[in-house]
């Protein structure tokens, strides 16, 4: 799934930085007509492949885009980036990736 983030006055690039510092892994993507350059762009691609193989549903999905806007909206406050990143790891720890998997 690709999110266009203009309205939210961040690049792809900033937004994929401050996603990963969060614990949120997605690839800086270009949108439709993209007016920043591919190497900055101004979107970002999510694998929701990644969220269904842990069997999340709708619930936990909700839950993700929660963290997903307050990553974006804190992108340059590290110590709310590394707050959101625990959410993310108490969230995951619920759904492994298959028995003994380590997140």
């Amino acid at each position: 799934m690709s999110v266009d983030l203009r309205a939210k006055n961040i690049t792809g690039l900033e937004a994929e930085q401050a996603l990963d510092k969060a614990g949120i892994t997605v690839n800086k993507n270009t949108i439709p007509y993209d007016p920043q350059k591919p190497m900055i762009t101004s979107g970002v691609r999510l694998g929701t492949p990644a969220i269904t193989t842990r069997g999340m549903k709708e619930k936990q999905i909700s839950i993700i885009a929660g963290l997903f806007d307050d990553a974006i909206a804190h992108a340059k406050d590290d110590k709310a980036l590394k707050g959101i990143k625990e959410q993310v790891k108490l969230l995951c720890a619920g759904f492994p990736m298959y028995p003994g998997f380590e997140n």
